[in-house]
């Protein structure tokens, strides 16, 4: 069951961590809200009572993950069903969702709905891929407040939630009894257990996703964008090449130089050697617990990562919600199929399928495993979603590469900070 207090926790973060964003393209004034009402609840008066014809089909962007395809088939069923709208669900990766549909939307080949992270809100409202929802206070009722900011921009509803996570130190009890709680004792675990020889390992980790790799950074200091006085993003602190995120760079690549975690390591080949039972700790999130649980059954454990220096490392936590195309011909009932496929029984289904954390404050669930990623949420920094946290993915994505190589660690932050505030410059230029 969810622990209230660490859930509210959570939610707190993303609201405080939220709260002011960049300026976009001039559009019109909105009167600020009064308590209990949304942005949108004067639009949306419109369409009660009005409701448009429907259309013969609507069709959704779904992430690619097999689980999460299997989920929504089965909820646009019932969808169809009740509505007599036809759901034409397309697998897509959710991060390759945004450049498809600036392509495909102007095209008329684009999705009614598509998923994505909270962080890129911003840029999706710059480009005006996405339509302000008219959405009223009841219908959003049982979505955490967090999360519904994190997918709000300049006062507007973009987004419908869908789910909330972080990731946390999953392990295989048959090889570590007991978690570690430290980042050296981790390491010590990870070079009794590892035998590159025999595709045995004590411990990996995608080490070259600055997703994944964030804490190692911000645990000795680093940190992607700084704070003003008025708690907002300042974006021209980067704080990526600091002296903190330096030493958390040959921490990483000590994995590398100590052999503890192969060259070119991915996902697919961490997640196969786990479910192995080759590896005895690995850090992910809660959408591997269905695979896991299926292949080690009782010896999956999830805990809080290992902390450095005694304090607890800051894991990324996101919020991935639905989204209507701004391309979409039929916004309305689009946004009642987003509605209805993140609604508390669907909510419900999804995490039973697909294994993810609903962003609901309606629904309980008792889940061992859950409450490990819930435990390392009480840590979990929200990502920033304003328009350039964009511009920070790639030059550390080549970053942590080279670095995975062996080149010298203060140079490539050096680097790939510059190319950041470069591309946040050029991009502000346009």
């Amino acid at each position: 069951m969810f622990k209230k207090s660490t859930l509210l926790t959570f939610l707190l973060m993303l609201v405080l961590s939220l709260a002011l964003v960049a300026c976009g393209p001039d559009r019109e004034e909105t009167p600020e809200p009064t308590e209990g009402e949304t942005t949108n609840e004067t639009t949306n008066e419109s369409t009660e009572g009005d409701q448009p014809a429907k259309p013969d089909s609507l069709t959704m962007w779904v992430n690619d993950e097999e689980s999460q395809v299997q989920a929504y088939e089965e909820i646009a069923a019932k969808y169809e069903e009740e509505n007599g709208i036809s759901v034409n669900i397309v697998p897509q990766s959710m991060f390759d969702q945004l450049d498809a549909l600036s392509l495909d939307g102007p095209a008329g080949h684009g999705p009614d709905l598509f998923f994505h992270p909270h962080d890129r809100v911003g840029a999706i409202y710059l480009q005006g891929l996405a339509a302000e929802l008219e959405v009223t206070a009841d219908q959003l009722a049982g979505y955490p407040e967090g999360a519904l900011q994190a997918l709000s921009y300049e006062g507007f509803q973009f987004g419908i939630p869908a789910v909330i996570e972080t990731y946390g130190l999953f392990y295989n009890t048959d090889l570590i009894p007991e978690a570690p709680e430290t980042m050296d004792e981790l390491l010590e675990i990870a070079k009794e257990l590892t035998n590159p020889a025999n595709d045995e390992y004590g411990f990996l980790m995608e080490a070259t996703n600055f997703y994944f790799t964030y804490p190692f950074l911000a645990g000795p200091g680093g940190y992607v964008f700084g704070r003003d006085a008025d708690g907002g993003y300042d974006i021209e602190d980067i704080g990526l090449g600091n002296e903190g995120a330096i030493e958390g760079g040959q921490l990483i690549q000590s994995w590398f130089e100590d052999g503890l975690i192969p060259q070119g390591i991915t996902g697919d080949v961490m997640n196969g050697l786990f479910r192995e039972g080759k590896v005895g700790a690995v850090v992910t999130g809660p959408w591997s617990i269905p695979d896991y649980s299926a292949d080690l059954g009782d010896k999956l454990k999830v805990t809080t990562l290992p902390t450095i220096n005694g304090e607890n490392l800051n894991s990324f936590s996101g919020v991935k919600g639905w989204f209507v195309s701004e391309y979409s011909e039929n916004k309305y009932w689009a946004t009642d199929l987003a509605l209805f496929i993140t609604n508390s029984t669907n909510g419900e289904h999804y995490f039973n399928v697909a294994g993810e954390i609903p962003a609901r404050t309606d629904i309980k669930i008792d889940d061992e495993l859950r409450n490990g990623i819930l435990a390392q949420a009480e840590f979990a920094e929200p990502m920033p979603n304003v328009p350039e946290m964009s511009q920070v993915w790639d030059p550390m994505a080549d970053a942590l590469e080279f670095i995975a190589k062996g080149d010298d660690v203060s140079e490539v932050l050096e680097e790939a900070v510059e190319h950041i505030k470069e591309q946040i410059e050029l991009t502000a230029g346009n």
